[in-house]
């Protein structure tokens, strides 16, 4: 059963949505395949490993994030790359962000190493399917769209370059899902100190992450934290990710303790 920050999540996406793209949320949220994949992966996640939410909420989150910059890069007036490589339109760039942003962690069901190239390959089956459904009669537009969707999961760790607005958007809005309920369930059920604590820690010190229309760049993102060990997750986990975006020139980025004057990163 859905949890109730999950239902909150996908009525949150709908809204933002209309057309092929509110079809595709539809598709992928009544999906059970789906849905068995990303609790699973939490499964792996928090209770084998020991890490953070890797399961539904936070690819919803993910997606959210990722939406919310898409349509401010749009409104902005910037091209993405499918439109501007003359083989498909902002609606399909859309499509392809959705899918990817909600399937980019199912790969954590098997391992956290390469854990995107495992997403990509347990989620061919089902973008296929998906596919099938939102662009009927249109086989290219289905192959076009899935390399788009795919070179979003995989390089949604900054460990592969990636080349396209699209992939990049996927890249940041994971990034960016970052506050402190992420981690609480890993602080809850652990005890004894780890390596890799300073992961669960510094992501337990930020407060708010706000994705808002910039004042000299479309997109501004700003992080508020409550302790500076929260800036350990801005300069090894968020900013790294910005950096190798294709979005990165579209981006203002600050951060800092709430009561403290903000640090400007871009």
């Amino acid at each position: 059963m859905k949890s109730k920050k999950e239902l909150e999540l996908e009525k949150t996406i709908i809204s933002k949505l209309d057309g092929k793209c509110l079809e595709t949320a539809k598709l992928i949220f009544q999906d059970k395949e789906v849905e068995y994949l990303m609790n699973y992966s939490n499964n792996v996640s928090i209770k084998r490993l020991g890490f953070n939410d890797h399961g539904p909420v936070h690819m919803k989150r993910a997606c959210l994030n990722s939406l919310l910059m898409f349509d401010l890069l749009q409104n902005a007036g910037v091209k993405f790359n499918l439109e501007n490589e003359g083989v498909g339109n902002v609606i399909d760039s859309k499509v392809a962000v959705i899918i990817a942003s909600l399937l980019h962690d199912i790969g954590m069901s098997v391992s956290r190493e390469n854990h995107e190239i495992y997403s990509s390959i347990i989620g061919l089956n089902i973008i296929n399917r998906i596919l099938e459904k939102i662009y009927q009669h249109e086989f290219e537009k289905q192959i076009i769209v899935r390399s788009m969707v795919i070179e979003g999961i995989i390089g949604h760790m900054a460990t592969k370059i990636i080349n396209s607005l699209e992939a990049g958007l996927v890249l940041i809005g994971d990034g960016c899902d970052m506050e402190k309920g992420r981690a609480r369930i890993t602080s809850m059920i652990q005890r004894k100190p780890r390596v890799g604590d300073i992961h669960k820690y510094s992501a337990s010190a930020i407060q708010t992450v706000s994705i808002k229309k910039g004042i000299k760049k479309p997109i501004k993102i700003t992080v508020l934290m409550r302790e500076s060990v929260g800036f350990f997750q801005i300069e090894e986990v968020l900013f790294p990710k910005i950096s190798s975006s294709p979005v990165k020139p579209y981006i203002e980025l600050f951060a800092g303790v709430i009561g403290e004057e903000l640090l400007q990163y871009l």
